[in-house]
């Protein structure tokens, strides 16, 4: 060892100006050191002061340019709108595009960007890392970019000023500008340190002098805050979605084949574009829209669910894969302590493509099926938190499609039934994706006990408080009873049954038939045609077709039906009754009320002597014999025999039921075809409100009051008030039943004629013709009603002075109601009454004056002389006598004289 006491010194070590003048600039560097270290341990804690490389600031490691969009965008107009109007407004502000993995958020930011570009806008592409330091760096590239000076750069650097503070006051400062922060999925990590973003302190700020876009899967306005506008995308609607399909594979097929595809997709761009490239390469398999979209039925794992090495270790590519898009979203909530999203997400993709009752999502569903612990506030977490990201909507009860009787809508009275959906194809991919063997039957033992738990609770309900439940139900039921095995048959198909009566009840016509329908193939597959069981579906599934309107195919089905019961249980058998009457309601919804009128008057003797002249069957078959002598025009009789009905179901079932409402409703009715408006008005009013208060204002027999009483209120009259009640009642069955049901049918028919009646006689034909071309298509040229349109478009059309083409169809219908519905009809007399008025209007006053005579006789002796149809045609006489004779005094005045 070197003994540098006694070893010699270095020449300059024995200058001692020199020595000393270093000692002391060692101790000013390392003072300055201290002090400088001191300095960043206090700013550290919130990041904001941190030496940020200047150099690395100038120069950057990546690209700071937008990705270029390689495809149109497809249906995202309304979208693009909105942000170019922010991006040409006076000011700036920050929006959020956020929404469900695969709907195209960057590729929409990225179009947007594109556009703000050519509009000379400066526009920074900058990508959330997951690195709160690098968005740092990222955003001092941007602000350095749009012109901040390097020397205040070198202020953040030396921790003079917060470097988020000195980037957001430049940009306060500078207009004109884009930046786009893609994929924040993480927003509660962008900082700087732990600002959350909606305090706006932070790196995320809607007070520049440009535009902040901001793309996430986060579409919660918490996370955002108040002053951030969010723009949640949506699936591509049907023609977008195919649109979409035919720019990539242009071969592949039709319009209409991508736009199906699409939809079967669920409108999710980016299953779309996997579709699209798929079948534009050569080498597929698969060519055509329509077999990609046969073959996703049996091979959706290898077209949409095909694993990728690298997507699950690399965000990047998960985001391109259909199968792991949403993966990142569950890792990211589970990551955030709600340890229930991924379990909760898989037990939703077993229900069906529908929505699912909320309160089907119990803790008790949620352990039983996958096992764990679960709590309410456990499961509300969850939900929310796939809410949050996209991946569960909770659709109103309002929307389109989810409105109908006891439904929850406005003014229904009953409470709107919360409701979960998730999109379909995150249903698929995540159903698919399950644990095998998928799914467990744990999972699905656990589904099926509280699907048949919630049935029973809804049918259990007073009133129509289960009703919004019962339609949310519907949907799910077919699967259960399909996996039931022989041992539980029986009860499943109990479960349905028990449904498909609640649906009943609630008018709730389309989800009964769903499980009429399946209960029929299940019985007659396992029990046979000919089991009391069968027979029993098969009727019910006929009655649900003829609530429908599909009379014809409820016929057949009737007539097989009762011939069956005949054979096998016997003509007296009150099922053997019970078909026979359907039947008669059939035949009488086709216009053969003759005989309908035969079968009901069968029945009603059969069940007065079996069943007993009280029992509901045989109050049914008479109310049904009478609205069929109704029909026939023999008002009198029905009348009489609708008080007796309505008597006896007030006195045995309560003046609220349901059939004592239909009692009061069809008593009004023949009271009205009497000419007696002004009680029929007064039955009509109570039983609407009645109907209202008991089913609900959108329950089909609440919308045929509301029309009875729209009909009786122009016979009064009062046409303007009649017009409106048709409008509303036509909007509501056009949304409940459908255009081509028959009631609806209805509806505009009786818009017309109270149009007609206002002389808005041009409006009125368009109706008219209308109607008549959808009942020719739908019930045929000789349905009763078929022949009323044409009658009424004839009426309208002479009021509008053409009465040559009037008389014409007058002809043709009266040809057709005389053949059909006998020379005494009430219809086939109006149709006399008319043709008259027609020739009247034509000149041809003495063929009317006969014709008028005739029906005169005909309506005193079939209607008596006091009938308002009666008064009508003794008038219409004395006017056409009254213009014969004014047309003989012309004829007289203009003979030439004689010489």
């Amino acid at each position: 060892m070197t003994n540098y006491v006694t070893a010699e010194l270095p020449g300059w070590a024995e200058n001692t100006v020199v020595v000393w003048s270093v000692f002391g600039a060692l101790v000013v560097v390392s003072l300055g050191l201290f002090f400088w270290e001191r300095r960043l341990a206090a700013v550290a804690p919130d990041g904001g002061g941190r030496a940020v490389p200047l150099g690395r600031i100038a120069a950057g490691g990546h690209s700071m340019d937008p990705p270029a969009v390689s495809a149109r965008v497809r249906g995202r107009e309304a979208e693009l709108e909105r942000l170019g109007g922010l991006v040409r407004g006076p000011g700036g502000g920050m929006v959020v595009v956020c929404g469900v993995g695969g709907l195209g958020k960057t590729t929409l930011a990225a179009e947007a960007a594109a556009r703000a570009r050519a509009e000379g806008r400066v526009v920074v592409w900058v990508r959330w890392r997951d690195d709160p330091a690098q968005l740092g760096q990222d955003f001092a590239r941007a602000a350095h970019v749009l012109g901040l000076a390097e020397s205040r750069l070198e202020e953040a650097r030396t921790g003079r000023v917060s470097l988020v503070d000195a980037v957001w006051e430049h940009l306060a400062a500078v207009e004109g500008w884009v930046i786009v922060v893609d994929n924040v999925d993480t927003p509660g990590r962008v900082g700087p340190g732990s600002e959350p973003p909606a305090g706006y302190r932070g790196w995320l700020r809607p007070y520049g002098g440009g535009v902040l876009l901001v793309t996430s899967r986060d579409t919660s306005a918490q996370t955002w805050g108040p002053d951030a506008g969010l723009l949640r995308l949506q699936p591509l609607a049907g023609d977008a979605g195919g649109a979409v399909l035919l720019d990539a594979a242009p071969r592949a097929g039709t319009e209409a084949e991508a736009e199906a595809l699409a939809v079967r997709l669920g409108g999710l761009p980016l299953g779309l574009n996997a579709a699209g490239t798929y079948l534009s390469v050569p080498t597929s398999r698969l060519r055509t829209f329509a077999g990609y979209r046969r073959a996703l039925e049996a091979e959706f794992g290898d077209l949409l669910g095909a694993e990728h090495p690298g997507a699950g270790a690399d965000p990047d590519i998960a985001r391109r894969v259909v199968r792991h898009t949403w993966d990142l979203s569950l890792d990211q909530l589970h990551g955030d302590g709600y340890v229930l999203a991924r379990p909760v997400l898989q037990l939703l993709a077993l229900f069906e493509a529908a929505p699912v009752p909320r309160s089907l999502m119990t803790p008790e569903l949620v352990t039983g099926a996958t096992g764990l612990p679960a709590t309410a506030a456990a499961v509300d977490a969850a939900l929310a938190g796939l809410h949050q990201y996209g991946l569960l909507y909770t659709p109103e009860a309002t929307g389109p499609g989810n409105t109908g009787p006891g439904n929850g809508g406005p003014g229904d009275g009953v409470l709107p039934v919360s409701r979960l959906q998730l999109h379909p194809l995150v249903r698929d991919v995540t159903a698919h994706t399950l644990t095998r063997p998928e799914p467990t039957d744990t999972w699905l033992t656990a589904l099926d006990d509280h699907l048949a738990r919630a049935v029973g609770a809804v049918a259990g309900m007073p009133g129509r408080a289960g009703w919004p439940t019962a339609r949310l139900l519907a949907p799910h039921l077919p699967a259960h009873l399909d996996r039931s095995t022989q041992h539980d048959f029986t009860t499943a198909v109990g479960t349905l049954d028990d449904l498909a009566r609640v649906l009943n009840n609630a008018g709730a016509a389309p989800e009964e038939l769903l499980l009429r329908r399946h209960v029929l193939d299940a019985e007659t597959r396992l029990l046979g045609p000919d089991h009391p069981h069968t027979l029993t579906s098969r009727n019910n599934l006929a009655n649900t077709l003829d609530d429908l309107g599909e009379h014809r195919q409820a016929a057949e089905l009737h007539r097989q039906s009762l011939a069956d019961r005949e054979r096998i249980l016997g003509p007296d058998h009150p099922d053997t009754l019970a078909s026979r009457n359907n039947l008669a309601n059939t035949l009488d919804g086709l216009g053969e009320h003759r005989q309908a009128a035969d079968l009901y008057r069968q029945t009603l003797a059969d069940c007065e002597r079996i069943l007993g002249p009280d029992h509901p069957d045989t109050l049914g078959s008479r109310n049904n014999l009478a609205i069929v002598l109704n029909g026939l025009g023999e008002h009198r009789q029905a009348a009489e025999l609708h008080r007796q009905t309505l008597a006896d179901r007030e006195r045995i079932l309560g003046p609220d039921h349901p059939a004592t409402l239909t009692s009061r409703n069809n008593l009004a009715i023949a009271l009205d075809g009497l000419g007696e408006h002004r009680q029929a008005a007064d039955l009509y009013r109570q039983s609407l409100a009645d109907r209202e208060r008991i089913l609900g204002p959108d329950h089909p027999d609440t919308l045929a009051s509301r029309n009875n009483l729209a009909n009786t209120l122009d016979d009064l009259g009062e046409h303007r008030q009649a017009a409106e009640l048709h409008r509303q009642t036509l909007a509501d069955r056009e949304r409940i039943l459908g255009p081509d049901h028959p009631a609806t049918l209805t509806s505009r028919n009786n818009l017309a004629i109270a149009l007609d009646g206002l002389g808005e006689h041009r409006q009125a034909a368009e109706l008219h013709r209308q109607t008549l071309a959808d009942r020719e298509r739908i019930l045929g040229p000789d349905h009763p009603s078929t022949l009323a349109s044409r009658n009424n478009l004839a009426n309208t059309l002479d009021g509008l002075g053409e009465h040559r083409q009037a008389a014409e169809l007058h002809r043709q219908t009266l040809a057709d109601r005389e053949r059909i519905l006998g020379p005494d009809h009430p219809s086939t007399l109006a149709s006399r009454n008319n043709l008259a008025n027609a020739l009247d209007g034509l000149g041809e006053h003495r063929q009317a004056a006969e014709l008028h005579r005739q029906t005169l006789t005909d309506r005193e002796r079939i209607l008596g002389p006091d009938h308002p149809s009666t008064l009508a045609s003794r008038n219409n006489l004395a006017n056409t006598r009254a213009r014969l004779a004014e047309a003989g005094r012309r004829r007289w005045w203009q003979l030439p004289r004689r010489s």
